[in-house]
């Protein structure tokens, strides 16, 4: 489908300087057709009118392009999140209120310059993952209209897909965030839960929930999140963004990443849904990707504890007053939903509890030797006609890989990766440890400008390639001497959740010495001009956020620099100051620290 209008961030930031195209003149053309749409695809609950547009123009034309990153920037918001004036509803009209201010996400992207056109269809209260569970309509696929779209976040995943917006704001609870993307063909952010913050939206499980992105690319949806992953004094579950997770991570990944695979997926007898999985494998792997088979057990219990679990009770806690008091102003599908809640006990609660830090144990230990793990957004596309069937369990196909994901605390991104036959868009979730994010999207970005898939938008690839390496949250650490294995100081590294990545030497331009004192015997690494040889080495992962406390323990002259490799690379790794060198013994002749200690 050809749009109109320039609606990528990058090529619309263009338009905007070169005045070829005016935040008005935007806004309101997009008004027209979100009306025009909406008809057909039920995607918005409310589209706000050009006397609420009105104040948010009139503010941009106080700036210039160059003022604000997001200047003129379309974007809709899931009718679960507060837009100040505007009715949220949570796709209930009983339970429906006015906000007298937005939620913190909300308030962020306008203060950046982005102008929302209004809110979008869901789940009724966040409580499913194909789009027709609302009594404000049907929400279709946005390609083949006998599929939905998706959901909860339906409308917000349309409003992009259909040309309206830029960007849209979901929610993602057990996949609403994922599912509708991969049906669309977006990308989904699924960012680490309280990374963005959730204040100002309506609960499903508060524990849980995390907004989301929904954009045409994953470089979109890097820029977004490195413009509002800010902790939220408003958000108990706010959390602070790790300094390795910022939006200087995002770049190009390193060939040799490892990405899990499981090792038994059902695609419930998709042909075409496996080998879409397969090609995607298959890309990773010529991105330079290294799979991994990976047992998927203990993932896919976790996920069947979302909802045949105590946390059906958390959902419960928001709608379950409205159900008592007047239980026909809630969909009869979500009261079958939630009816359970009620008898749960505590003490089912902490069992449940006890038996996900049970799965989590073995879920990291996986998770963890892992730089991702690519799974199906769903295991295989289910129809219109089929949710009427049989409502319950179709839905609950479509969460089959998406539903451990916030229970197990890690990063997600959906990501497109092509068409069935009928044409209807397929896609895939990369994820990862919290705090990946930025390393998960650069993947996915890499992936997206190999792929060949046809994205939203004339301009879906308009953005220039990252320049830098894509940042990850282990740190490679060259050692040399008492830190290899099996030596007396390895245990500094063991202890922080190091791992071994390989032996290698070091180029041929060092001297090695031993240096005086001990215990230990330590040695001294010099780069040197003339007479120098490749020493053994070993390379070492240490998780960043434990780098600063093996730093401390290292005692003068030695400290960390950079070192080259035999195969030209540089690395952080043990180096010695010259002082030290005028007592040391020369040792550079063994070309190994462990052969001489031996």
């Amino acid at each position: 489908m050809t749009f109109p209008y320039p609606l990528q961030l990058s090529a619309l930031q263009a338009a905007y300087k070169q005045k070829s195209l005016t935040p008005r003149k935007l806004v309101l053309a997009l008004r027209e057709r979100a009306l025009a749409l909406n008809p057909e695809y039920h995607l918005f609950i409310h589209i706000l009118s050009e006397e609420a547009l009105a104040p948010y123009l009139h503010a941009l034309e106080q700036h210039s392009p160059a003022d604000l990153p997001l200047y003129g920037v379309p974007f809709a918001i899931k009718d679960n999140i507060d837009l100040a004036g505007i009715p949220t509803t949570a796709g209930c009209p009983a339970f429906a209120y006015a906000p007298s201010e937005h939620a913190t996400i909300v308030a962020q992207l306008i203060a950046l310059g982005a102008v929302p056109i209004g809110k979008t269809n869901l789940d009724q209260f966040a409580t499913g993952l194909n789009g027709t569970r609302s009594p404000y309509g049907i929400c279709r696929n946005s390609v083949l209209p006998h599929y939905p779209s998706g959901g909860s976040s339906a409308g917000s995943a349309l409003a992009v897909a259909l040309g309206v917006v830029s960007f849209a704001l979901g929610t993602d609870t057990a996949g609403s965030g994922r599912v509708p993307a991969a049906l669309n063909n977006l990308v989904g952010l699924k960012a680490s839960k309280g990374l963005i913050s959730t204040a100002g939206v309506v609960p499903a499980c508060r524990t849980l929930d995390c907004t989301t992105f929904f954009t045409a690319t994953a470089a979109e949806a890097s820029q977004l999140l490195a413009l509002t992953a800010k902790r939220d004094p408003k958000d108990a579950f706010s959390r602070d963004n790790a300094a390795w997770n910022s939006g200087r991570a995002f770049g190009v990944p390193k060939r040799g990443f490892k990405f899990g695979v499981p090792n038994a997926l059902n695609f419930l007898g998709c042909e075409e849904s496996q080998a879409q999985f397969t090609h995607a494998v298959a890309t990773l792997t010529q991105l330079g990707g290294i799979a991994v088979e990976i047992d998927f057990a203990p993932f896919l219990e976790a996920a069947r504890l979302l909802y045949e679990g105590p946390w059906v009770a958390e959902r419960y806690s928001v709608a379950g007053a409205l159900i008592e008091r007047d239980p026909e102003a809630v969909l009869p599908v979500i009261r079958a939903v939630l009816q359970s809640a009620p008898n749960t006990t505590a003490v089912q609660a902490f069992e449940a509890y006890y038996r996900l830090q049970q799965l989590k144990v073995l879920t990291d230990d996986i998770v963890n030797t892992l730089d991702c793990i690519i799974t199906p957004a769903y295991p295989r596309p289910v129809t219109l006609d089929e949710l009427v069937a049989e409502p319950v369990k179709r839905n609950s196909e479509l969460g089959m890989y998406t539903n451990f994901m916030n229970l197990l605390d890690y990063a997600a991104v959906a990501l497109p990766v092509g068409f069935l036959s009928n044409g209807l868009p397929s896609g895939v979730t990369l994820f990862g440890r919290a705090f990946t994010d930025q390393y998960l999207l650069s993947v996915a970005d890499a992936y997206q400008r190999i792929s060949g898939v046809t994205l939203v938008g004339e301009h879906a690839m308009a953005a220039p390639a990252p320049s830098t390496v894509a940042k990850r949250d282990r740190t490679a650490l060259l050692v040399c001497g008492a830190h290899l294995s099996g030596l007396p100081l390895n245990w500094q590294l063991t202890e922080r959740g190091a791992t071994l990545m390989r032996a290698t030497h070091t180029a041929p331009h060092y001297a090695l010495y031993a240096l005086a004192g001990g215990p230990p015997a330590r040695p001294g690494l010099r780069r040197v001009t003339e007479a120098g040889q490749a020493i053994a080495v070993e390379i070492w992962e240490i998780p960043t956020q434990h780098l600063g406390t093996f730093l401390a323990e290292i005692p003068a002259p030695l400290g960390l620099g950079r070192v080259e490799l035999d195969d030209g690379e540089w690395v952080s790794g043990f180096i010695c100051e010259d002082y030290a060198f005028a007592s040391a013994t020369p040792i550079t002749a063994t070309n190994s620290w462990r052969d001489y200690v031996n």
